[in-house]
């Protein structure tokens, strides 16, 4: 197909230019073209380029023959918990986080949480993940926005927030006053850090570990400072039942009334939504983010995605932590999630390309930045995603929708940019060496897993 003619095209010579590629730009017409993509010195997509004109660039990348996605997004990950793969398993979520997550947790030290970021940060950048929404522990989260800075992903994170909750140890217990004081800390220290690239995001645990003055006092914040609420919803049907066994109405309703759902946030999981749940995600400002591989893998059911988008919810996806999947892979998040919405809905269930959206423009609009990434359009972010789908495993299908969703891999992405810098070239890291990440993580995963006192036999 060619390339459309764009106004935008720069006469001087562009910082880069990826040339030749398929792009799948998700913009509103699903637009799906050959054109060389010309980035300005800024790192934003300075035009969409006839290819036969060959603009005039500071760099080239050859991309003839790949397929070119904006940067996957993940709107639901716990960095903090990359250390703990393998080390919780078989339990159902509320054992799962009193005995072995929260123990682990409020092990970590700095190194260690460092350590944690990095290695979790290499999985997603190889894998062509460029933006994540994270929820780290209660403590030392600088350590996180730091090894954010450092590698060059686009990072939304918080410290979890837990000021009350049963079996929560008291390394992860803070008053309330506590808890907010330090949230405002870390706000003003990393907002906007970064040229914008680093964000920061309120974000109590879930209501069963946060007070009411804990959970107003964040949806205050977060509309006084147009910032992002990040929290679990709905995950488990034990934990839903106990939270309205607790408070006498259901989990997102109880959000919604203390003010949470009307702000710009993104309710994790929501397996287990009421029927007039349906409305108050729809009317307000909060997303739904898809978790299939934690869904499954802690037994807690099959999110109903399809009533969610015909409802007008938006929803985004996440692969959560290594705890609970064991890997932080877009594409097999993108596939189960097509897999597991075609087993509850049958021929209803939403299509390739709609599914599509909640990793690219769908997690853009869940972290408030649909202005500038989850789409290969003028204006925005170069992050961008480049994958090889002339393989054994993924050559056949003629919808490229149908060949993201259910046939790529991680292992197909050759290169990855995040704000037109090259962060992934020929399937290996540019900003960081993997290979230091992996023996960092080993090392600090002993010494976490003597401090918390557990076994590693899982």
């Amino acid at each position: 197909m060619p390339a459309r003619p764009t106004a935008a095209a720069s006469k001087s010579a562009a910082e880069l230019a990826v040339r030749g590629g398929t792009l799948v730009t998700m913009d509103p017409l699903r637009t799906v073209l050959v054109a060389d993509i010309l980035v300005d010195a800024d790192g934003r997509i300075a035009a969409l380029a006839d290819p036969a004109a060959r603009a005039p660039a500071q760099r080239s990348i050859e991309a003839s023959g790949l397929v070119i996605v904006p940067g996957l997004i993940q709107a639901h990950i716990h960095l903090c918990q990359t250390l703990f793969r393998g080390l919780a398993e078989d339990k159902p979520l509320l054992p799962w986080l009193r005995e072995r997550i929260w123990p682990l947790e409020a092990a970590h030290d700095p190194d260690s949480l460092r350590a944690s970021a990095r290695l979790g940060i290499a999985e997603l950048l190889l894998g062509g993940t460029t933006a994540i929404l994270d929820m780290g522990t209660v403590h030392h989260t600088d350590a996180l926005f730091e090894a954010a800075a450092e590698t060059g992903i686009r990072y939304t994170g918080g410290k979890a927030m837990m000021d009350t909750g049963e079996g929560v140890p008291g390394g992860l217990l803070e008053t309330t006053a506590l808890a907010l004081r330090d949230s405002d800390r870390l706000a003003r220290d990393w907002h906007g850090r970064e040229g914008g690239r680093l964000r920061y995001a309120y974000s109590p645990r879930f209501v069963l570990t946060a007070s009411y003055d804990l959970l107003r006092s964040v949806g205050a914040r977060a509309r006084a400072n147009q910032m992002l609420v990040h929290t679990h919803a709905s995950e488990q049907r034990d934990e839903s039942e106990l939270v309205r066994e607790r408070f006498g109405v259901s989990n997102i309703r109880l959000l919604a009334n203390l003010g949470l759902a009307e702000t710009n946030a993104c309710f994790a999981h929501c397996v287990w939504p009421e029927p007039d749940e349906f409305d108050i995600l729809s009317s307000g400002g909060a997303s739904v983010v898809h978790c299939p591989s934690c869904n499954m893998k802690l037994g807690s059911g099959i999110a109903p995605i399809a009533e969610y988008l015909d409802c007008g919810v938006n929803v985004a996806l996440g692969a959560d932590g290594a705890a609970s999947n064991n890997r932080l892979d877009a594409w097999e998040e993108l596939r189960l999630a097509g897999l597991l919405a075609t087993l509850r809905s049958g021929p209803s269930a939403p299509a390739a390309a709609d599914l599509f959206e909640l990793a690219t423009i769908g997690g853009a609009r869940a972290l408030g930045m649909d202005v500038d990434i989850g789409s290969i359009e003028i204006g925005k972010c170069a992050d961008l995603t480049m994958l090889d789908l002339q393989r054994a495993h993924a050559v056949g299908p003629d919808d490229v929708y149908t060949r993201l969703l259910y046939s790529a891999r991680a292992s197909d992405v050759r290169l990855v940019t995040i704000g037109g810098k090259v962060v992934v070239e020929n399937g290996s890291l540019k900003s960081f060496r993997e290979a230091e990440a992996v023996a960092d993580a080993e090392h600090q995963r002993a010494l976490l897993v003597n401090r918390a006192g557990v076994s590693t036999a899982g």
